[in-house]
């Protein structure tokens, strides 16, 4: 009597194979696996503060000194030349450029110009909303590409890795967020060009500040909720590094 070979059947998804882990039951779920790492909490402070002091504190440090020693345009000079000394400076020990720093710089750069350009009060205070406006170009045109600014910015700045490949919810997160970012500097621009116009020099300069901290923390905060429930839908996690 011939007997008939029964084909053998591969496990159910969720059995242990000899001896191995559990595999998951949904193939999307092994592209929700991974994790966010951070450096451990005391070098990420580090991180965070360096980054901070080459694209802020030490142009604001040469702008004093410049400022007491040759009134307002030696103090834009003189923090200009130190934002790209620091850039230069950075090329030749790492071989690239922080994306803070360069955009910092660029900015700079350009409110320099237009101070030391002409003695025009209405030219130095044009600087805010064109500064506003050059940073949103700046965020708008990677937006869209395979590496969005902010993606960039959390690398350079935090440190931020991902352990795996690249991950659709972590991917459109930048995205998202950098055209965020682009849109609060939009709207910073419109606001202070309308506040340029209705209001008189020191009440501008005083309301420029108040729209300027009020978009970064709305910006920061919108960003922070965005982050938490991107995490919650990809089932990715944040750890930090050792110390």
């Amino acid at each position: 009597m011939r007997l008939r070979t029964r084909a053998r059947q591969d496990p159910p998804a969720d059995i242990p194979v000899d001896g191995g882990p559990l595999l998951p039951a949904d193939p999307g779920d092994r592209a929700a696996c991974g994790h966010l790492e951070l450096p451990a909490p005391a070098r990420l402070a580090l991180t965070a503060g360096w980054n901070l002091a080459e694209s802020l504190g030490l142009p604001v440090v040469a702008y004093l000194a410049g400022e007491r020693l040759g009134g307002q345009g030696a103090g834009m000079a003189a923090a200009t030349a130190m934002i790209w000394l620091t850039a230069a400076a950075r090329k030749v020990l790492t071989g690239s450029v922080p994306g803070l720093l360069l955009i910092s710089g660029l900015v700079l750069t350009l409110q320099t110009a237009l101070v030391l350009a002409t003695g025009s009060v209405l030219l130095f205070l044009l600087q805010f909303p064109l500064a506003n406006l050059a940073l949103c170009i700046f965020f708008a045109m990677t937006a869209p590409t395979g590496r969005p600014l902010v993606a960039r910015l959390a690398a350079e700045v935090v440190a931020l890795r991902h352990t795996s490949a690249a991950h659709p919810g972590l991917d459109s997160f930048f995205r998202g967020v950098t055209w965020l970012w682009a849109g609060i500097f939009a709207a910073s621009t419109i606001g202070m060009a309308a506040l340029l116009v209705l209001e008189p020099a020191t009440v501008f300069l005083l309301l420029t500040t108040v729209v300027t901290v009020a978009g970064v923390a709305a910006g920061t905060a919108a960003s922070v909720v965005w982050f938490i429930r991107m995490l919650r839908r990809s089932g990715l996690r944040v750890r930090f590094g050792q110390a």
